[in-house]
């Protein structure tokens, strides 16, 4: 069979690279802290099944650009733009969102979310969708969607209860706390914490320990392991777009985003009372 050739000869939001045994798939948009847009969405697809067809790839890492960002999940820029006026829209991106993720969870081979700045909303369905995750002592994970107008039901709902427990997932979802890495290590979200000095050492450690491992039987495992989220998410995330899609143009989801967009608080209050 002939090995696939990707379709982009080059990359505008993310960056590619390959090493001994193992890519990395970089999410290149620091000046938005690594936020998804429809042409990063497409072009990560695009990167994964380039990955997932190389038979010299062993394991794959996913990584922000900068310091700042891991990844803050959903561009609200280009909801705000794209979205507002046009709901159906959204329908398409989040099939978008949705093939990308599916791809990156059922690659086959191990992922490594290598957490090097804050990790919001979607970005932390991203490291969720991997197998490991190793951060910085300085990263923040968070869930915004209560305070800003969304539904993290792209991962979120469905597998936070699992790995941290249902009245933590609540914590993290409904009142919006705030995780620092080290309690995120507690709570079992990521494996390990590490000095920034450090990090690229550690995620190269790990990818030489899985590098060692019968791929045969690691994806394998890998697919058993994976039986309760893709069962959540199969249950849930047809509802989920269905639901997203038709509550894009509604009054609390439009004020979340243009208030966000516009840098100012939301009235709470003065909406409950509409």
């Amino acid at each position: 069979m002939k090995k696939y050739s990707h379709s982009q000869k080059s990359y505008n939001t993310i960056l590619y690279s390959k090493k001994e045994f193992s890519a990395t798939i970089t999410l290149n948009r620091p000046h938005v802290h690594n936020a998804l847009n429809l042409e990063m969405l497409q072009e990560f697809g695009d990167a994964l099944q380039k990955a997932q067809w190389d038979d010299d790839i062993a394991v794959i890492v996913i990584t922000g650009a900068g310091t700042k960002a891991f990844c803050t999940g959903a561009d609200i820029k280009e909801w705000n733009e794209d979205f507002l006026t046009k709901p159906d829209d959204f329908y398409k991106w989040m099939g978008v969102f949705i093939e990308t993720f599916e791809r990156l969870r059922n690659i086959g081979k191990p992922t490594i979310a290598r957490l090097n700045g804050m990790v919001v909303g979607g970005g932390n369905e991203l490291q969720m969708s991997c197998d490991f995750a190793i951060a910085t002592p300085d990263v923040i994970i968070k869930h915004v969607g209560t305070s800003r107008g969304s539904v993290a039901a792209a991962g979120g709902t469905q597998w936070l209860p699992i790995i941290v427990g249902d009245r933590r997932a609540r914590e993290i979802l409904m009142l919006g706390k705030e995780l620092k890495a080290k309690e995120a290590l507690a709570w079992g979200l990521i494996n390990q914490v590490v000095p920034r000095r450090k990090l690229d050492s550690a995620v190269e450690a790990m990818v030489k320990t899985l590098v060692n491992k019968l791929p045969e039987c690691t994806r394998y495992t890998k697919e058993q392991l994976n039986f309760w989220r893709n069962f959540s998410w199969a249950m849930t995330i047809g509802h989920a777009k269905d639901w997203l899609t038709v509550h894009t143009s509604a009054p609390e989801i439009t004020e979340g985003i243009r208030a966000f967009n516009e840098k100012r608080p939301i009235d709470y209050k003065k909406l409950r009372r509409k």
